[in-house]
This record gives C-alpha cells, structure tokens and sequence, in this order.
C-alpha cells in the first residue's frame, strides 16, 4: 500500500448517464421496468469494503464517487441467470471532452487480457498444438528461456505460464506513452532498449511457489505466436473472439485509428489526461486487450458453458482445469475464489489510466463486469461490484461487517501525531472529540476501534495497528500487518 491509496480527492465533475443498451436478452423473469428500478438502485448503493455494526449502510451515489475519485468514466454490464441483464456507460470517454461512454466504448483491459490469451493458449492445447506440461522451449522458436540451475530439474511450462508458477520474473509492464519507441516482443523478453521492463528470466525453482508474473504470458504469447505462426491479435481474434463474438474487442497495439473513435482515454489519479491518452503495450497477452464490459461478460459465460459441457469453444474438462486452483488461488489465466454457493472466477486489471474488475458465480449464473478510464478506478469498481452485490444477493463480495468497541479519550491520545508511510509521505492522526481520524491533509477519515490499539477505517477498508512504546505512547503504526510507519 502506498501514500496514493490513501487519498480521497473531492472535486465535483458530475458523469453524464447514458441510456441502457442491452447485448443479450433481458431474464423473461424481469421486464424491463423491474430492470431499470434494479438499476437505479445499483447506481445509488455504492458501498465501501468495511460497514459498522448497528449503523446505516454508508450507500453513496455512482456519480458522487465518479466526482470524488475523479473517474471521467464508467461501463458496467451484470450477468444474471445465466445472461446478460443490463449493460450502461456513464460519463465521458475523456475530461473535458462530450463523447459520452456507451456500452460499446472500449477500455484497456490491462490484466483481464491474461485470461482472455489463456483461453486462446489452451484451444491450442485442445487442437494438439501445445501441450500444458511439455518444456516450453521445446516449441519456442523466435526465442527460448534461458536455462539455468534452477530449470535443470523442473521445467517452464505452459500450465505454470497460466497459472504464475512458471518462476519467472517482471510482475507487471508500464506500457510505452504515445511518443516513445515501443520494442518488439523479443526486445521485452530480454530486457533490451528500447524495452522499459527487466528482462524475463527464472529466478525461483519452476512450479515451487506462486508469483505473479506478466512475464510469464509474455512468454506465452510469443511460444503461440511461434506454434502458429501468425501475429497474436489475429490468432486470438481466431480462437476466441470471434467465436464468442467478442465483437467489440481487440488486441491490436497500437489501437489502429479506425477504432480510437470509440476508445476512451486513460487518466490519472488527479484526473488529468493521460499523456497521449494511453499507453502501448506490446505486451498483449498480459495487458493489451481492448474490450468492453460487454464483451467480458459473453466470455465470462462462455467458461461457464464450457464447465457445464455446452461450449463449442472449449471442452469441460480444459475448462475444469482452466477454473481449479493450480496454487494460491490462481487456475490457468484466473483467480479462483470462494467454495460452494460463493466459488467464482475472475480477474482485475490496472494499466496507466485504467482499472477494471470482473468476477462470475460458477453456480448461479451470476457475475459482472466493470471498466473505468482512471487511476483510481479500482475503488470505484469494487464500490460497484458491493452494490451489484448487495441488489442481486450475490453470496460474496457484500461489504464485511465489524464491531467498534469503546475506548478511553484518554488512551486514544497517545496515537495522535504524525506518521512516515514513506520519505516525505505522511498520514495524521488526530482527536477530535474523542473520535480519531487519519488524514493526509485532503482526505480524512474516522477510525473505528476493534480494540485499544486496533482500528479500522472503512473507506478502503485498512486495519491500522498502533505500536505501544514503554510509556505508552505509539511508536510506529501498522497498515494492514505489512507497512511500518514510524511516528515523526
């Protein structure tokens, strides 16, 4: 966690709704009307991670959070019983500008691509083109992993590339702004110029431990590129998104000009333009998918009919295996979460100027999809996904409830001060009325009480814990068991 996340600008920039358009039939058990009330309440029951017990629900409006977390714009589209119910667009596609989002606006991806290629991975697997458990450099022609100690016993393979155990290092790719030179796919894997990335290399024993790894299917795009012969955006447009008739997506990088019409544009966190309104990312299969929510959603329910044995796609057994946890919560190319009733599958995604999140039920038939087009995007959309949640009776994903108890004035003024989260970061704690807040000077928030030293706040849902020192003043404070800031 880092300064940034804590911050909670306000500046009113009220979105622009856009009419509802529909990409499957609504559930013949809701007409129309029923939907737009569902709706309505969606967009006025934001909800943050945390609620206290015994008090209202915090619901706040889409267009008050938009303004708030400064989110030019917004598109949502919600799976239930089985099919697509609503999809709408909300606000811009860039500040300052008026072509408002619709359902059929594309948004960066950024790490939702990885599922979308693993899909694309393993119908090559189904047509005898690779194979999940073979060393991948045995198919790897345009380049190969370099062998070292720790590939001598275990190998790289595609099902540890689909699922992060491959060992293999560079979390994540900043892309490249619109003026920069943008390298080749081998230029990235080596790490050379004009690449902005290390190079993608085994540093932990293949299939010992889960780490994300956008490397890892940085690798798989070039080992499908090579066993097929063909440019990836072509070869993914073949297995996948024709045939789910994902018809509004791409993996084209750059976005060609006939499209950028209807793409938004990314933006900061200050809600500023991204320079050259978006980044490039030879890195397709890890970032470089342009979709819609929409488009998300038809591939969502295309893993559930292949689990269920309808896909033309894929057959049930590849599609078992792509949503059972290799290790850590990961399959092949998704997170899996949950048990029974509340298993589902998913992703996120968060490239420079946008964040995204989908997850689907296995059971139920039920899931959602939401795309924004700014930085702090991704508390928008988990405050979306708790609303949709909430509406639709999901058994997961419902804000967490918790308990305050009562705490001494007295105790509680021995964790005013102010705190290093990093050189020249600081957060502030301070009583006001017995009551104690953290701020950064912009943003301010309560801090509930779990315990003496324990407290939650429910914006984003930290667990601050203050150190005690001889005298019982605080020391340090801890954010969510990891960060240790020091009292300055």
């Amino acid at each position: 966690m880092n300064h940034a996340s804590f911050k909670r600008l306000c500046v009113l920039v009220i979105p622009v709704a856009v009419a509802a358009a529909f990409a499957a039939q609504p559930s013949a058990k809701l007409d129309q009307a029923a939907i737009d009330v569902r709706v309505a309440r969606v967009e006025s029951g934001l909800l943050p991670p945390i609620v206290i017990a015994g008090r209202p629900l915090p619901a706040k409006t889409l267009a008050q959070r938009m303004a708030d977390l400064k989110v030019p714009g917004l598109s949502i589209a919600v799976i239930n019983d089985g099919a697509i119910e609503w999809a709408k667009g909300y606000g811009v596609a860039e500040a300052g500008a008026t072509t408002p989002v619709t359902p059929q606006t594309l948004f960066q991806a950024a790490s939702i691509s990885k599922p979308v290629a693993a899909l694309a991975a393993l119908r090559l697997v189904e047509q005898g083109k690779l194979v999940l458990d073979e060393d991948v450099n045995a198919k790897l022609a345009s380049w190969e992993v370099p062998e070292n100690d720790l590939t001598k016993t275990e190998k790289v393979t595609l099902r540890r590339l689909l699922s992060h155990t491959a060992g293999l290092t560079v979390s994540g790719f900043g892309g490249y702004p619109a003026d920069a030179p943008v390298p080749t796919l081998v230029q990235v894997l080596n790490g050379e110029k004009p690449a902005n990335s290390a190079p993608i290399r085994v540093d932990v024993l293949p299939g010992s431990l889960w780490r994300y790894s956008g490397g890892g299917f940085t690798v798989a795009q070039q080992l499908m590129m090579d066993v097929s012969g063909r440019s990836f955006p072509v070869l993914v447009a073949d297995l996948v998104l024709k045939p789910v008739r994902m018809d509004d997506s791409t993996y084209e990088q750059p976005l060609p000009g006939s499209r950028r019409p209807v793409a938004a544009s990314g933006h900061t966190s200050d809600g500023d333009l991204l320079p050259g309104r978006y980044h490039t990312y030879p890195e397709m299969a890890a970032a470089g998918l342009w979709t819609t929510p929409t488009d998300l959603a038809k591939f969502l329910l295309e893993v559930r009919r292949a689990l269920a044995g309808g896909s033309a796609v894929l057959t049930a057994e590849t599609a078992r295996q792509m949503t059972t946890v290799q290790k850590s919560g990961y399959g092949l190319g998704l997170g899996i979460e949950g048990s029974g009733p509340s298993t589902r599958f998913g992703h996120g995604g968060s490239n420079e100027g946008f964040k995204c999140q989908m997850t689907a039920f296995v059971e139920s038939g039920r899931g959602a999809v939401v795309m924004t087009n700014g930085d702090r995007g991704g508390f928008l959309a988990s405050e979306v996904m708790r609303s949709i949640a909430s509406e639709y009776g999901w058994p997961a994903l419902q804000p967490e409830e918790k308990k305050v108890v009562a705490v001494d004035p007295k105790a509680l003024a021995f964790f005013e001060g102010r705190y290093e989260l990093r050189p020249g970061k600081f957060l502030d704690v301070k009583l006001e009325a017995g009551t104690l807040f953290v701020t950064d000077g912009d943003w301010k928030a309560e801090l509930y009480p779990e315990s003496e030293t324990r407290f939650v706040e429910t914006d984003e849902g930290h667990t601050l814990v203050f150190v005690k020192g001889p005298d019982g003043r605080a020391t340090h404070m801890m954010i969510d068991g990891q960060l240790k800031a020091p009292r300055r």
